[in-house]
């Protein structure tokens, strides 16, 4: 196991966040490490898996900045276990790999996005910031109205709260997962075109690939429907987006 290493005090603006880097590759992890470092961001790096799910846990970072394959543990499995134990931490998943399946199993497991090696380290500092804020809790959807209580069916949620309940039941949603249902909630009943669910939730300069969207309702989806067949509050628009709720 390699010990952790910190970017030094003194060099975090007001407005950086504290990134967690797990990274087995020493070149790869240092550059990234620069790169977010000058945005201002407060910058730990682990070189290995289970030591990276030790120090999200006792270090509570506002961005976990994850690699696939790892000694100790792999990116799937530190992502699982965060998200068992309710952690809502955004992560981006690095992988190595280009078949689509292995990309999108990361969204399944609850990464927020995912980045494909070799990358350049200004795309791993856009992807920061775009992930970043529509994963803030005053980001987006959920500024001016944060107070807002929307209701839909068995359907609650308390925006302020970021408290999402099924017939009573509490759903524990990701924050792109809470955001996408924000934005459908607003509007029930009207079609959401793809293009824009990408520009509200997830922003102009997301550049996820076609199914990113999709992994992201699904996984939604499967948490607040009651329903085997999964089409109760959100339905697919073929050829178009998604509609929340009825005509």
């Amino acid at each position: 196991m390699t010990s952790a290493q910190t970017t030094p005090p003194g060099t975090r603006n007001a407005s950086g966040k504290s990134i967690l880097i797990v990274e087995d590759d020493p070149h790869a992890a240092e550059i990234s490490r620069l790169y977010l470092a000058r945005d201002g961001h407060d910058v730990t790096v682990s070189h290995d898996g289970s030591e990276g799910l030790k120090l999200a846990r006792e270090t509570s970072p506002d961005l976990i900045v994850l690699d696939l394959m790892l000694p100790g543990m792999d990116g799937l499995e530190i992502c699982r276990r965060l998200r068992e134990e309710k952690n809502d931490v955004p992560v981006i998943m690095l992988t190595a790999r280009v078949d689509e399946a292995d990309k999108l199993s990361g969204l399944d497991y609850g990464a927020d996005d995912y980045m494909t090696k070799p990358f350049s380290p200004r795309e791993l500092s856009a992807r920061v910031r775009a992930v970043l804020r529509r994963t803030s809790v005053d980001d987006g959807e959920s500024g001016e109205d944060a107070g807002d209580v929307l209701s839909y069916g068995e359907l609650t949620v308390h925006v302020d709260a970021r408290v999402v309940k099924v017939g009573g039941d509490s759903i524990k949603l990701t924050p792109t997962e809470f955001n996408l249902l924000v934005h459908f909630m607003r509007a029930p009943g009207q079609v959401h075109p793809r293009g824009r669910i990408i520009e509200r939730v997830f922003g102009y300069d997301f550049e996820g690939f076609d199914r990113t969207l999709d992994t992201h309702v699904s996984n939604l989806r499967r948490k607040i429907e009651r329903d085997p067949d999964g089409q109760r509050f959100l339905s697919t628009v073929y050829g178009v987006g998604y509609r929340f709720g009825d005509v």
